[in-house]
């Protein structure tokens, strides 16, 4: 991810929040959420996130940002566990969903956690999610029974830790955005 995709990055994320969590983020929370303020946000983490987060965009055939995916060090042990990462986002534009980018930018990730030197991943999904649930188990994730739980306007929404084994082959990393 460059710089300039940030805007699109945020687009795709605000876009995914709603139509994925609509009706169990409170609407309020939803409603509130801005493409300028993500933007603004993630301008002022870019700079400092470089080399400690990896940011990977899907395009389309026009160049157009259409997905992205961040991933970095596990934050369940803050790092200590270098040989587990984890998906810190992974979202599609929604009129796209289906379509096999999340399944490509997913891979992606893992080819990169491989060739960094990760043996696994975890990701945290919201416990209501069916969809995004189903997808992660799709590619290998597994609950582990880990919770978690994050307010959101007032209302407590619960997590569930996934987790899963990367495959030891050495694959041809993605090229970075």
């Amino acid at each position: 991810m460059t710089e300039t995709d940030i805007p699109a990055v945020s687009a795709v994320r605000v876009s995914g929040w709603k139509a994925a969590y609509a009706g169990m983020i409170p609407q309020s929370y939803l409603d509130g959420m801005t493409v300028e303020a993500d933007t603004a946000l993630r301008r002022r983490q870019f700079p400092g996130s470089r080399g400690r987060m990896t940011d990977l965009v899907g395009v389309d055939s026009r160049d157009e940002v259409v997905g992205w995916a961040c991933l970095g060090p596990d934050r369940d042990t803050g790092g200590r566990e270098p040989a587990t990462g984890e998906l810190y986002a992974l979202y599609v534009h929604p009129s796209l969903t289906g379509s096999g980018i999340g399944r490509t930018l997913l891979g992606a990730v893992h080819a990169h956690a491989g060739n960094q030197g990760l043996d696994s991943m975890l990701l945290w999904v919201l416990r209501d999610n069916v969809t995004a649930r189903r997808f992660y188990e799709r590619a290998g994730y597994a609950s582990d029974g880990a919770v978690q739980s994050d307010d959101y306007d007032g209302l407590s929404v619960t997590e569930v830790r996934y987790h899963r084994a990367l495959d030891r082959i050495t694959q041809r990393p993605p090229v970075p955005r």
